[in-house]
């Protein structure tokens, strides 16, 4: 007996209803792969069915198979344009292939469709953060949390832009609840240390870097944020400890050699200083401030001509700076070069440092 059409096509919605169910249990059990295959296997029969080619999108995403993600929810958008959900994974492809300003657009389409979208505010204010609309990423993730439910995510991403805003203490509050809903999380703790830090309180700041460091004692940056904390408390000793730890986990940042030899810089232990400077311009030798640094360490050890060279190599890389010019000059007197040392005050004084007028009147005669 033949099927009557209206009872083969309700069977057959009935039958993707179940198996789209079926699917919607592997992504949620994180099996992204066998979604995938299944949902390939039921748009074979029906190319068009868009909850399919949602899930399919999504799934891909997952898998981080975003062009083919964009496809699947531009097609399924072809059938629906009023899926909210669509536009939002299309955003949350477009996004990780770094085209915020488009994934806006498409957030701004799943808030229009869906106005009590929580991920959706979320993900555009994370896109108006990475395009630096700060005042913009600000409303929507006080939005997200406007709409709930609160979890620390909401209140660390709020509290980021806060920090980056200036408003420190406001971002000390949105850190509190955060840590208050996750108290095992190691940046909730390094990011309001950080917060600490900003407003001077740098006891506090060091008691967050060391819950952070206790919870994931492998983070070069959280020994390197301590350190800092422990030199403004003029906790030499302690910082150099957190340096000499950080270097240990990543000996490949130039940053980590500067700042510990400027620790041995005011510690006077000039050589390690000077050792620890070459190695932060062997890892880049395009940064002055490196070469400016071993100048000066060089000059405290009386090695003036090396100091020079040093001072010279910076401006070459930086000719702007008037306090490299005044240095510069100070280490040519040193060597007797009373004219080359002049030449090198006039600079930095046209540069408007106000130490080489006076050291123009006292030696330059």
């Amino acid at each position: 007996m033949k099927i009557p059409a209206l009872l083969f096509l309700f069977f057959y919605a009935a039958v993707t209803a179940q198996d789209l169910s079926a699917v919607k249990k592997k992504i949620d059990a994180g099996d992204f792969k066998a979604a995938h295959a299944e949902l390939t296997r039921l748009l074979e029969s029906n190319p068009r069915n868009k909850q399919a080619l949602l899930l399919r999108g999504e799934v891909r995403n997952a898998l981080n198979d975003f062009y083919a993600a964009i496809a699947d929810l531009t097609f399924a958008l072809e059938q629906d344009s009023t899926l909210a959900e669509a536009w939002y994974h299309r955003a949350q492809a477009k996004a990780a292939l770094g085209d915020d300003a488009s994934a806006i657009a498409d957030y701004n389409k799943a808030i229009q469709f869906n106005p009590r979208f929580t991920d959706a505010y979320t993900g555009r204010g994370l896109s108006k953060y990475n395009l630096e609309d700060l005042q913009g990423a600000y409303f929507d993730f006080s939005k997200a949390l406007e709409l709930g439910p609160p979890d620390a995510d909401k209140y660390f991403n709020r509290g980021v832009v806060k920090a980056e805003l200036g408003e420190f203490v406001s971002a000390i509050d949105d850190y509190n609840k955060a840590i208050e809903l996750d108290k095992n999380d190691a940046s909730l703790y390094n990011y309001r240390g950080v917060a600490f830090y900003n407003i001077s309180n740098f006891e506090r700041a060091i008691e967050d870097y060391d819950q952070a460091i206790k919870l994931n004692p492998n983070d070069p940056l959280k020994y390197e944020n301590r350190a800092l904390a422990r030199a403004a408390q003029e906790d030499l000793k302690g910082a150099l400890d957190d340096y000499n730890k950080a270097i240990e986990l990543n000996a490949s940042d130039p940053e980590l050699y500067n700042l510990r030899g400027v620790i041995k810089f005011n510690l006077l232990d000039y050589e390690g200083a000077i050792t620890d400077y070459t190695s932060a311009i062997e890892l880049d030798g395009s940064n002055p401030v490196y070469f400016d640094n071993r100048a000066m360490a060089k000059a405290e050890k009386q090695d003036y001509a090396g100091a020079i060279e040093d001072y010279s190599t910076s401006i070459e890389l930086y000719p702007n700076d008037p306090e490299t010019w005044y240095q510069r000059g100070l280490a040519k007197l040193q060597l007797g070069n009373k004219y080359d040392a002049c030449a090198d005050f006039k600079r930095a004084d046209e540069l408007g440092l106000a130490d080489a007028k006076a050291a123009m009147r006292k030696n330059c005669k």
